[in-house]
């Protein structure tokens, strides 16, 4: 196969700005959902363009920034959109906020199922709401939903929203189609809106696809608010552009309200032309690019496997997020987390961060160069090996 990108083309991050980045020297960042790549040369010249007109005035979106999602969403993942039934915003996080303002009342329930993404706790808790942790099922391999917990969680009346995570954050599961509809069939008995936050969803292995909430049935499209964006999968976080999806008219007026009220639905300059050029033009990009995270991923857990045997890399099938099982070396993830980085200065997540079923892993970022992923193995075995001789 002839390659065309080149996703081991050394980028020096420092300097710039960068969340990811701006450590001490000598840390190697493998934390936060941002990779080390550069976006898709046909978003660069379309960013380039519009910056060289010069005027950056008030922005709106066009028709061809809807169609360009709905032929994405069919072409790509074979769901049907209808141009009217998206609503810019500038983040997933702004919208899950919208969501959870609009959509519940203070004191009201809101179920996450954990381990899960952290800043949905945020979204929740700082809204006046109350979180409740759907713990999902782990049998040592993998993770399933609790049908039992999560019914029993649902038909409580101070429940009124749920977010699933599609594909996974951080455990990188794909919900098969049966999975997604029980959660439907519950949360429409109970009245309980279904938030989807399908911002992974590009980002699955070669030959795996995910399933859109919205697809599987009919219930599904009458009870849920869908969260897409082309920034995960572009690596565009800093150009603040994303949409939500919403079939049922009414459920869309009241959240468009909510994103217009909280000021967070008007675009930036380039917000409109970036997504377009991503939809339009990126899918040989971001084809090399799956292939490329897939083989970091393998290189990752065959490591693993062979030289620090302690750790299990949990299979995922979707992000370049990599969730460690370190429980036969240390329950306490927050304490290997800072021994990690003080000793070595590899820096992952503290599976804690991600639910109170958490605690006992680390989540790994495998989106950067080769190089640097060869790198941090390096630093994890020899981390692990001073852990065990403390």
């Amino acid at each position: 196969m002839i390659v065309k990108y080149d996703f081991d083309r050394v980028v020096d991050r420092r300097g710039s700005g960068s969340l990811k980045w701006d450590v001490p020297e000598g840390e190697l960042p493998m934390w936060v959902a941002d990779m080390d790549f550069e976006t898709a040369p046909e978003i660069c010249k379309a960013i380039q363009e519009r910056a060289a007109h010069g005027v950056f005035g008030y922005t709106d979106t066009s028709e061809e920034w809807a169609k360009s999602y709905a032929g994405w969403w069919e072409r790509r993942h074979g769901l049907a959109v209808e141009p009217e039934s998206l609503i810019f915003v500038t983040g997933i996080v702004p919208a899950i906020s919208c969501a959870v303002r609009r959509l519940t009342a203070p004191a009201e329930n809101v179920v996450v199922q954990t381990p899960g993404y952290n800043i949905f706790f945020n979204c929740i808790r700082n809204n006046g709401r109350n979180i409740v942790e759907n713990q999902l099922l782990y049998d040592g391999v993998e993770y399933r939903m609790d049908f039992d917990a999560l019914e029993r969680q649902l038909s409580d009346p101070q429940t009124t929203l749920m977010i699933v995570c599609n594909p996974h954050n951080p455990i990188g599961k794909i919900w098969d189609a049966e999975t997604l509809a029980a959660v439907a069939e519950l949360c429409g008995q109970y009245g309980v809106t279904v938030l989807s936050d399908e911002i992974h969803c590009d980002l699955t292995a070669p030959g795996k696809e995910y399933v859109p909430f919205g697809s599987v049935n009919e219930l599904c499209r009458k009870i849920s608010v869908t969260c897409l964006a082309p920034t995960k999968t572009f690596n565009l976080a800093g150009i603040q552009t994303a949409a939500v999806l919403v079939y049922d008219p009414l459920l869309r007026h009241r959240l468009w309200r909510q994103i217009n009220t909280d000021e967070v639905g008007e675009p930036n300059a380039f917000a409109v032309c970036a997504a377009v050029a991503a939809f339009n033009g990126g899918e040989e990009w971001l084809d090399e690019l799956r292939a490329y995270i897939e083989e970091n991923k393998r290189y990752v857990t065959d490591f693993i496997g062979t030289h620090i045997p302690q750790i299990h890399v949990v299979a995922s099938e979707a992000t370049y997020l990599m969730w460690l099982d370190i429980r036969k070396i240390t329950e306490d993830s927050d304490a290997f987390y800072r021994f990690l980085r003080q000793e070595t200065g590899l820096y992952l997540a503290s599976g804690s961060s991600y639910g109170t079923n958490g605690r006992g892993f680390m989540r790994l970022n495998a989106a950067t160069r080769r190089a640097l992923v060869e790198d941090g193995m390096g630093r994890l075995a020899a981390g692990v090996e001073r852990w065990n001789r403390r």
